[in-house]
């Protein structure tokens, strides 16, 4: 059973692990795809006629089995690798071990924003951008700079005290939990932490940063902990809602995966520890 850890707990030799094998991935055309996917599924509110993977009830299913499918990925090249998450509550700093030169690199330079420590600098030969919004090929950063501070612990803590997933009309101006925790109402949770990494974090190419990895690798670990905290609500709309993703409707690109199938991950990965 994989668990899924913080990564501020992380070992030498697990973030080690980590940053191989994602260079690995992305040295084998592997990694290149996930970017593509994920900036299909966010250039417009409306993905190929119906809301799949942003703006819409989906959004936190189709993240799962996005990240599920990165995470095996990661595995074939090394087994012992899990997606560690970053929990922004707490780790709210510019300066934090997340952007340590032996784990993801630091903020980007001054001019250019480009990111100059770590393995995913643009000089170490690693980490070329193929798959980008313009011609810049280098990895960047703008920490703290769209926007000043990261959602807090009581942030968060508002929005798991939504006790409905979700509600009409099943957009970005939808109440409910999915909603809030999306950011497109209330205290702006996920969107927030995309703005505030900048560079190509705040594009639909952000998974080019593998912080976009951790970050939403925390975003599920708040649906998880919002499904334990409220056991009886369930994924919503359950049926018959035009353009956007039933309970039991698949989910493109992968046509075989519905929200139903996501809802219990505890036969897949467990997370080290609760909120």
């Amino acid at each position: 059973m994989a668990v899924r850890k913080n990564q501020a707990t992380l070992t030498a030799q697990e973030k080690r692990a980590f940053v191989n094998a994602v260079i690995a991935l992305k040295a084998s055309g592997g990694y290149d795809p996930f970017v593509t996917t994920h900036n299909q599924f966010i250039v417009s509110d409306v993905d190929n006629g119906e809301r799949t993977g942003h703006r819409s009830p989906s959004f936190l299913p189709w993240h799962r089995q996005y990240l599920l499918q990165f995470e095996r990925a990661l595995q074939a090249i090394d087994p012992s690798v899990t997606l560690p998450y970053w929990d922004w509550t707490a780790d709210r700093s510019t300066t934090s071990s997340l952007w340590d030169a032996d784990f993801l690199g630091g903020n980007g330079r001054s001019g250019d924003n480009r990111v100059t420590t770590g393995a995913f600098a643009f000089s170490t030969g690693n980490w070329p951008l193929n798959v980008n919004t313009d011609s810049r090929t280098y990895l960047r950063r703008q920490l703290g700079t769209g926007v000043a501070q990261l959602p807090t612990r009581a942030d968060a803590e508002s929005v798991l005290a939504i006790t409905t997933y979700d509600a009409a009309p099943w957009n970005s101006s939808s109440s409910g939990f999915r909603n809030n925790l999306e950011g497109w109402r209330g205290v702006n949770l996920h969107n927030r932490v995309h703005v505030w990494v900048g560079g190509q974090m705040a594009t639909g190419v952000s998974p080019n940063d593998p912080v976009f990895w951790l970050h939403h690798c925390f975003v599920d670990k708040l649906w998880s902990e919002w499904q334990k905290r409220h056991p009886s609500a369930t994924y919503l709309p359950t049926a018959g809602t035009p353009d956007v993703v039933d309970l039991n409707e698949t989910m493109k690109p992968w046509n075989n995966i519905r929200p139903a199938d996501l809802l219990d991950h505890s036969g897949l990965y467990t997370y080290d520890t609760g909120f």
